[in-house]
């Protein structure tokens, strides 16, 4: 309820700058990898090249979408994943289905937890860290998890949300995609 406010302030100016859809959907793994769709607020418009494909993800990420980004407000529609019991607050975060193959038997610990809006890697690098970095975190996450870490991560993310810190690789519009280790 306390932020619902928010949600329809951030949900009206997405439909001004960027139009429809307000919400992105995709399907992610979550524990022991059991499929879900996560929730997020759209930070990307929907434009077309001549040949009817979307633009480039660098050519439709605007600047309301990156300070959502900046801010990780596009991930407070998340908080429904908390509600409905896919997702944690901490926890490593839910990646695509199609990266499950790419693992290794030791990347796969990551899914013995539910998965979550902020984690270990999250707070050690964000976006600006290497996927195999990210997944030794996040395994590390699983195996060390209690409740003074989680508080720490929870300081954590409050201070590099704030900082805009790691938000994404340099240069980069968005995550590269994993290609396996």
């Amino acid at each position: 309820m306390i932020f619902l406010p928010l949600f329809a302030l951030i949900s009206l100016c997405i439909l001004i700058i960027n139009g429809r859809p307000i919400i992105f959907k995709q399907t992610r793994v979550g524990k022991d990898e059991k499929l879900f769709t996560i929730y997020k607020f759209c930070t990307m418009n929907q434009k077309l090249d001549i040949n009817g494909e979307l633009l480039a993800d660098s050519q439709r990420l605007n600047w309301f979408g990156k300070l959502l980004r900046n801010l990780s407000l596009d991930e407070l529609p998340q908080l429904f994943n908390v509600i409905k019991g896919d997702m944690a607050f901490i926890g490593p975060r839910p990646l695509r289905v199609s990266y499950l193959e790419l693992y290794s038997e030791e990347q796969r610990k990551r899914h013995d937890v539910k998965p979550g809006i902020t984690g270990w890697a999250q707070v050690n690098g964000r976006n600006a860290i290497s996927w195999e970095e990210k997944f030794r975190l996040d395994v590390y996450y699983t195996e060390h998890r209690n409740l003074k870490l989680d508080l720490k991560i929870c300081l954590l993310t409050i201070q590099k949300v704030l900082l805009f810190k790691g938000v994404s690789a340099e240069g980069q519009a968005t995550v590269q995609k994993f290609q396996g280790s």
